[in-house]
């Protein structure tokens, strides 16, 4: 098996290319972040008399492009200011409040020790509620995701674990991030205990209610025959690795070509033609059998 690089070695570099000394410059694609060696929280999952000791890790990030607002003029960075729609003035962090809005311009303003005061306790427990089948837990709801770590509890946390792996089982309770609290999942998944806020329910809208889907026709037996056919044959195992950001690529390819000093020639996409669903259910067919 190849030694794996350090993770120095796996950092790519990004060498910055200027004109008056022809360096080159390359926007390379970011690398894979390792773990965080810093946690973000620290406490223990709390099951009746039962404290299993954690650390809480970042475990997802978000990789996109992300851009600057400049004064297209020179090129420098726009601030945003606070700015009062009635006085039309900068407004100092001082005189600044939050409000709740009842109605049209209608605000209930609070004081921040008023909403000190109703903030959830932040105390150093994942309190468990109960047990659930993994599996029932409908993925509309998942949040964000945090990989969970022992803290000098290496037996009750591999307990717990193996236990959750073996029955398929996952616990339901809540935790309190940074002044807000949250229903949590904890499960295990690829050899370790992981933490996923969730959705309260009244955030997630049912589909069903949409007045769209009463005016649903029941499809043609032919159209559903092929329909069922092309799902059969684009039929396949899950990888999410064979999905990349295509607009962040192009994107620093842009930065790229802008970069050595290339023009850059914007070409229009063509464009589609409009096709009946049985026409284009056939044709979607035969490209398929081709390959």
């Amino acid at each position: 098996m190849p030694k794996k690089p350090s993770r120095a070695k796996r950092q790519e570099t990004v060498q910055t290319e200027k004109s008056s000394t022809k360096e080159e410059t390359k926007v390379s694609e970011k690398p894979k972040r390792a773990p965080s060696r810093r946690s973000m929280w620290s406490g223990s999952i709390s099951i009746g008399l039962i404290n299993v000791p954690v650390k809480l890790y970042a475990m997802v990030y978000d990789r996109g492009i992300s851009f600057h607002f400049l004064h297209a003029t020179d090129n420098q960075p726009l601030k945003s200011e606070r700015v009062c729609t009635k006085e039309h003035k900068v407004v100092p962090w001082n005189e600044v409040a939050k409000g709740y809005e009842v109605s049209k311009n209608q605000y209930v303003v609070f004081s921040k020790e008023e909403l000190d005061a109703v903030k959830p306790e932040s105390d150093k427990r994942i309190r468990i509620d109960k047990f659930v089948d993994y599996l029932s837990v409908d993925p509309v709801y998942f949040n964000s995701s945090y990989a969970l770590m022992p803290d000098k509890s290496n037996d009750a946390y591999s307990l717990l674990l193996t236990a959750f792996e073996s029955m398929g089982k996952a616990a339901v309770g809540k935790i309190t991030l940074r002044t807000k609290e949250y229903p949590v999942l904890v499960h295990a998944y690829k050899g370790a205990l992981v933490l996923t806020t969730m959705r309260y329910g009244y955030d997630v809208v049912d589909p069903s209610g949409f007045e769209e889907l009463q005016a649903l026709k029941t499809p043609q037996k032919a159209e559903l025959e092929l329909a069922k056919k092309i799902i059969n044959d684009l039929s396949g195992e899950f990888d999410i690795n064979q999905y990349t950001d295509t607009y962040r690529q192009r994107v620093e390819e842009l930065i790229q070509k802008k970069l050595k000093g290339q023009t850059i020639t914007v070409e229009k996409a063509p464009k589609e033609e409009v096709k009946g669903l049985m026409a284009a259910l056939q044709e979607t067919l035969k490209q398929l059998e081709k390959k």
